[in-house]
């Protein structure tokens, strides 16, 4: 089935550039300017997950990609579009790895640092920081903070719409969940299915 498109959303353009703070080729604390509501729009819709990845995953997702896009409209709504992505990515590692973990520790701070600790994430396995530098274990793993699991629970339990978006978090939580999925795609592929869209390495 293919990704979910947005193009039922009307963008204009601004009379104004939009200035993202965002990881760009070998600089992680990089900046991406839009002049277009053409290219904020192929922007979002480069960022998406695999799409041989079950569709209730792939469908949260996309909501947070229509949230980031909406953000052209109104730049804080992009902070909602940060907490639907990582809703997302709490799904996918329940899905991958739930089963894995005593019912007493299944919470997302646990399933991130499981995606480092036992299924061996490395920051050379994600395609943002091979491009960009730097490194994003820590915020998996509680050396970095805050963590992506205390970035979920300030997004749901306070302000969503407070504060600046945090630079690349869409494109590492679409890394993260295509890595949880990986040994699912090999065999999507094997069967044949071929993705119809690719996201941006």
């Amino acid at each position: 089935m293919p990704m979910p498109d947005h193009q039922h959303i009307a963008l204009s353009d601004r009379e104004e550039p939009v200035l993202l703070a965002w990881p760009t080729q070998g600089n992680a604390g990089g900046f991406i300017q839009f002049e277009k509501a053409a290219d904020w729009r192929a922007f979002v819709e480069s960022l998406g997950i695999d799409p041989r990845i079950p569709e209730i995953v792939r469908a949260k997702f996309a909501r947070a990609q229509t949230l980031y896009l909406l953000g052209w409209a109104d730049f804080s709504v992009i902070k909602a579009g940060e907490l639907a992505a990582l809703i997302a990515l709490e799904l996918a590692l329940m899905d991958r790895y739930g089963g894995r973990l005593s019912k007493s520790k299944r919470n997302f701070a646990a399933l991130l640092k499981y995606l480092v600790e036992v299924d061996g994430l490395t920051d050379a396995q994600i395609p943002m920081v091979v491009r960009c530098g730097g490194t994003a274990l820590g915020q998996l793993t509680g050396d970095t903070r805050p963590t992506l699991a205390e970035r979920r629970n300030a997004l749901a339990h306070g302000d969503p719409f407070d504060g600046l978006p945090t630079g690349g978090l869409l494109e590492l939580a679409r890394d993260l969940i295509n890595f949880a999925y990986r040994h699912y795609i090999a065999e999507a592929a094997g069967l044949g299915l071929h993705p119809t869209t690719t996201g941006r390495a």
